[in-house]
């Protein structure tokens, strides 16, 4: 099993230059010689794996989507969020950065824990880094279709509206996608059902072809 933090997280440094995330997940993969592997994704994660599993299909054995992103989805994220989170930046007000996540990632019905509470507070500077410097991947929402391997989409009925929504949409678009519904979790299933995750993607490796 390989795990690495994407640029600006965890151990990872904040980019310098102009960068890919599905690039960069191919770069992984390069260094420990990987040919085939199961891609286990949640949030930006899963949309980085999607986008390797379009872009090279043979690299890819199976897809673990865990309240997965994706990029071309217009509604993933509400014009009210977008809008009142470049207010909050623009003052400053970390605090408020951290309440607006906490409500839109559905941690505000889950109540307060400590480690996703630390989990938001890194993710709003990594955020900020990585803003200039991130190249959009292609858009894949219109093309989920096209996706030939074995799949299952996990998505947490406590989150965010849209999000649901949009992951629902995704199972529905990629043939033959098992869809779970994750009823303790809200946008970070790892935390909140880490067991039911673990099994889904052992399930997900004794599936691959």
């Amino acid at each position: 099993m390989i795990r690495y933090d994407a640029r600006g997280y965890g151990r990872s440094p904040a980019p310098t230059a102009a960068f890919s995330l599905v690039e960069d997940l191919t770069a992984v993969l390069d260094h420990f010689g990987v040919v085939r592997a199961v891609l286990a994704g949640s949030s930006m994660g899963g949309a980085t794996a999607v986008s390797l599993a379009l872009r090279e299909p043979a690299r890819t054995a199976g897809l673990v989507l865990l309240v997965p992103g994706i990029t071309g989805a217009d509604d993933l994220v509400s014009v009210e969020f977008m809008a009142e989170m470049g207010r909050l930046a623009e003052a400053g007000d970390e605090e408020g950065l951290v309440a607006l996540l906490r409500r839109t990632s559905g941690a505000a019905v889950t109540g307060p824990d400590l480690e996703v509470e630390a989990h938001l507070r890194a993710v709003i500077p990594a955020w900020f880094a990585n803003y200039p410097h991130n190249v959009p991947d292609p858009p894949a929402y219109d093309r989920l279709g096209e996706l030939d391997v074995p799949c299952v989409l996990a998505l947490g009925e406590l989150d965010q509206a849209e999000v649901v929504r949009v992951n629902e949409t995704m199972a529905r678009r990629i043939p033959g996608c098992r869809l779970v519904r994750l009823a303790r979790s809200d946008h970070f299933p790892t935390v909140r059902e880490p067991d039911a995750v673990a099994d889904l993607i052992l399930e997900a490796c004794a599936r691959a072809r």
